[in-house]
This record gives C-alpha cells, sequence and structure tokens, in this order.
C-alpha cells in the first residue's frame, strides 16, 4: 500500500490564521493544492472551516485571505453590548451569516454533498440531544448515513461554538436536529476519531503507512487567576473544552497506532510574543494581522518536506515525546 497522509486541524475561531499559514508554506513547498498531498482532511470548528476548503481545492492562500477579509463580517457586529446579548439570546452572532459567506466562496463546492468530496473527510459536531456527529463520507464499513448530508451544513454545525454563533439545524435528511461546535466534549483536537473512521471503518488505510500530521491553532499562556464573573467561567470552560483535547488527543493516538508517523504542529504563541499576556479570542478579529505574523513565523520553522518524507524530528510524536510540552516546538 503507497503512503497516504491525513491532516487533522483543531478548532480556535480567528486563530485558524496559524493553520492556514502553515497550509501556505505546505503549497509552497509542494506546488500542488493541499487536497493533493493529504487523502484525508478532518476538523472541527474553524478547522473544519479549513478542512472543507481543503477538499473543495481551495488554495491555501485564498483560505487566508477568506479569514482577513471577511472574518469582520462573521463576526459582528463587535460592540460593548455583546456581552449582554450572549447573556439575554445566548450566542453574539449569526450562524447564518457564516453559512452565507461559505457559500460565497465556495462556489460551485457549496452544493456538494459530503460524498462528493474527492478526499475523505470528517468534521464533528454535537447535537443539542447529547449525540456527536462524525461526519464522513458513505463507506461500506461505516454507518452510512452522513455521506447525502451537505458539506457546507457540516461545515456550519461544527462551527456553531455556544455563545458565539446560534446552532445550526439541519433541515435535509436523514433527520440530525440541531447542532453546535464539535469541540463541545473531546473533539477540540479530532485527530483521534479521523484515525478511527481511517483505520477501522474503511480498507484503505494501514498505520504502519500513514503520516498524520496534527494542526493547531496556537497556545497561549495560562491565566492562573479564578475568572471573577459568570461570563468570564463560559469564556475559561469553553476554551478549555478546545485546548485541552489537543494536548491530550494527539498523544492517545500515539498510544493506540505507535507505528504511524505521526507529527503536532502547534505554536507557543507566549514564545513567539513574550510579551503577550492573555490568550486571543476566538473572534478577536482586531488580532488578524497578529496572528498572521505569528503564523508565518511558526511556519518557517516547519520543514514540510522532512515530515513528508518522514525525516523530521522536532515536530514529531514518539514514545519519548508524548507529553504535549515536549512535542511543541517554540
Amino acid at each position: 500500500m503507497a503512503r497516504r497522509y491525513l491532516l487533522s486541524i483543531d478548532g480556535g475561531g480567528i486563530r485558524g490564521i496559524i493553520p492556514a499559514c502553515l497550509l501556505m508554506k505546505l503549497e509552497e513547498t509542494t506546488g500542488r493544492a493541499t487536497r493533493e498531498t493529504f487523502s484525508f482532511a478532518a476538523g472541527t470548528s474553524t478547522g473544519a472551516l479549513l478542512s472543507a476548503c481543503v477538499a473543495a481545492g481551495i488554495p491555501a492562500a485564498r483560505i487566508l485571505d477568506l479569514y482577513l477579509r471577511r472574518g469582520r463580517e462573521i463576526f459582528s457586529p463587535r460592540a460593548p453590548w455583546n456581552a449582554i446579548k450572549r447573556l439575554a439570546t445566548g450566542s453574539m452572532y449569526s450562524i447564518g451569516k457564516l453559512r452565507q459567506v461559505l457559500a460565497e466562496e465556495f462556489g460551485p463546492a457549496s452544493a456538494w454533498k459530503l460524498n462528493d468530496s474527492p478526499i475523505d473527510l470528517l468534521l464533528t459536531a454535537k447535537g443539542l440531544d447529547g449525540m456527536p456527529w462524525y461526519f464522513v463520507k458513505d463507506k461500506p464499513a461505516n454507518s452510512q448515513v452522513t455521506g447525502r448530508l451537505g458539506l457546507l451544513d457540516c461545515a456550519t454545525a461544527s462551527a456553531a461554538a455556544p455563545t458565539y454563533f446560534d446552532p445550526w439545524k439541519f433541515s435535509s435528511p436523514p433527520p440530525v436536529g440541531t447542532l453546535v461546535d464539535g469541540g463541545v466534549g473531546v473533539t477540540g483536537n479530532p485527530v483521534y476519531q479521523a484515525c478511527v473512521e481511517a483505520f477501522c471503518y474503511t480498507d484503505e488505510y494501514s498505520p504502519d503507512e500513514t503520516t498524520v500530521v496534527s494542526l493547531g491553532t496556537g497556545r497561549f499562556p495560562h491565566n492562573d487567576q479564578p475568572p471573577r464573573t459568570l461570563l468570564g467561567w463560559l469564556e475559561w470552560v469553553l476554551a478549555e473544552l478546545l485546548r485541552s483535547p489537543g494536548e491530550q488527543q494527539t498523544e492517545i493516538v500515539y498510544r493506540q497506532f505507535p507505528q504511524m508517523l505521526l507529527y503536532r504542529l502547534d505554536a507557543d504563541i507566549g514564545k513567539l510574543d513574550p510579551a503577550l499576556k492573555d490568550p486571543i479570542d476566538m473572534d478577536d478579529v482586531e488580532a488578524m494581522d497578529r496572528l498572521v505574523q505569528y503564523g508565518t513565523a511558526f511556519a518557517g520553522l516547519v520543514d514540510w518536506k522532512a515530515i513528508l518524507d518522514g525525516s523530521d524530528i522536532p515536530f514529531r510524536v514518539t514514545d519519548k515525546t508524548t507529553n504535549w510540552i515536549q512535542y511543541k516546538r517554540a
């Protein structure tokens, strides 16, 4: 079996700019679209949007431009009373606006079902009834119930972060219901679920012939002071729902599939910018230029050629580097 490459991208809102910069470096290195390198793309929240873009063949430079050009539309209006709106209605921004922006940017691919994707996909979401959803193409060994769903509907549902966006309700069969961000649970980093789908529900991937690359959306200094308000606690809990899987899931994957080449690329933003005292929030569009700087600086440390040929050492997860603090690079 020829070596296959699987890509997984974490959630993180506007911080999706960082993995977009990494994918730009990949495409500059290989001279081809990301989907021509990776035959499987998995994502949660902003990672689901990135993975859908990859599947649609959108160049990474245009993906980055999408964040920069339309981020303010998606996270609008940003105003002092948003906190009041959040408490009163449960969300600050319109999920319909996000879906509209995606439809305009995807062109013909906006009408795709998951089964239309030329590469394998796994996009995560969480039902309000508590059921986790893993949106994948129909395969003989899986449940064959999500491949007929719309690509953009699945990506939109995955990005419907509670307290930021309204939930997304599916109107087409099969009956899915109302869903929120896949990061609510353990799939802020969906690399484990992607590996289970690839290795257990298809016959196209083998751990010893697969390279998995897991992309984060930036690590930030921890604030060990407790929040002072209910809203502060809600923000902390939501951030940890995304942060904790980023630290845990990659290690779980290595322990279950140690024969696989596994790489974790996640920038320590606190070291790239020692002056940074607080994390960049998922909707902080004023930080976009700074995120591009961080993403570009981090991409400069990544040798994609070495990762693809299996010779990279700094970012590889091994039995000696299974603690997240060890397998990230400043």
